[in-house]
């Protein structure tokens, strides 16, 4: 199985719209995270672009459909177009959410909450087992933004990831701005979260912005729409996070009001310096170790 071997430094996700000025960008050396499903199809702009691009870059490739916590089985004719832009593009990272998104063979174009039961831990575990299989590659599996609880709910949800890359091999991708976002939804502890994370797990971070908002109860609502810059509290907690772990590969997410590539480029840019700062940070050997860990 192809392990996770992206390089821990900052990364973007790459947009059409910023193609010409990355191109030109050869002081930019970190890595691209593209959709899996952007590029499903045989050919045109978006594989002539991202081809380019991966001359020089390393590639992290983020599934959005493939409906990992679906009841029903996996949808075998989208597992096959993955693996084949898995393998044109031998991507360093392949990730994909906890969540679900399929019911029936339809498509719900969101990526939506699990209870965490036994028997849901076991249909991850399943669904996560036939995706490394099919694929030959190590999966890292995101944490979710959550805005509702399941009274069903038995486990954890730290210990639910914990548990699926215990049984599976996989590894785990943190998103901190989903921490931040579900933590203030539901009203307990971003830090205790984390702490409660398998970090040993994780072989790449994102970090993203959000849109506040209020419930019913004048509450506040976070909305995980990466459609901002990311916010002061997610960089505090990514910070805590890097005393942690070492530099991990940190992906800046904007999806929604794309800026220019030289602001996307500066927010990555601020990830770096923290990078860079944890790196001096470690004690000697504790970076590498943790990324031997990690791609194990």
């Amino acid at each position: 199985m192809i392990p996770t071997t992206l390089p821990a430094t900052a990364g973007v996700g790459f947009k059409p719209e910023h193609f010409t000025d990355a191109l030109a960008d050869a002081d930019f050396a970190g890595f691209f995270e593209v959709h899996a499903e952007n590029y499903m199809g045989a050919g045109g702009p978006p594989h002539a672009q991202l081809g380019r691009l991966r001359l020089d870059h390393a590639l992290s490739i983020h599934g959005v459909g493939l409906s990992i916590g679906g009841a029903g089985p996996l949808d075998r004719e989208h597992l096959s177009r993955l693996k084949l832009v898995c393998d044109r593009y031998r991507p360093e990272s392949f990730s994909e959410h906890l969540a679900w998104s399929t019911h029936d063979g339809v498509f719900l174009n969101d990526l939506l909450p699990l209870p965490y039961t036994a028997a849901t831990l076991a249909r991850v575990v399943a669904h996560v087992d036939e995706t490394q299989s099919a694929l030959g590659r190590r999966l890292l599996l995101e944490n979710p933004a959550t805005y509702v609880l399941f009274v069903k709910s038995e486990i954890p949800e730290a210990a639910f990831l914990a548990e699926v890359a215990r049984r599976t091999g996989c590894g785990l991708l943190l998103d901190i701005n989903n921490v931040l976002v579900s933590a203030t939804n539901h009203g307990t502890s971003p830090e205790a979260y984390l702490d409660a994370f398998p970090l040993g797990a994780v072989g790449e971070i994102h970090l993203a912005g959000h849109d506040l908002a209020e419930d019913d109860g004048g509450a506040p609502l976070l909305i995980d729409a990466h459609g901002a810059p990311v916010a002061d509290p997610v960089w505090a907690l990514y910070a805590r996070t890097l005393e942690r772990t070492g530099p991990l590969p940190t992906l800046i997410e904007r999806d929604n009001d794309v800026p220019a590539w030289s602001e996307l480029r500066a927010e990555a840019m601020v990830a770096q310096a923290w990078l860079d700062r944890a790196a001096r940070s470690a004690p000697r050997g504790g970076a590498d170790a943790k990324r031997s860990e990690i791609a194990a």
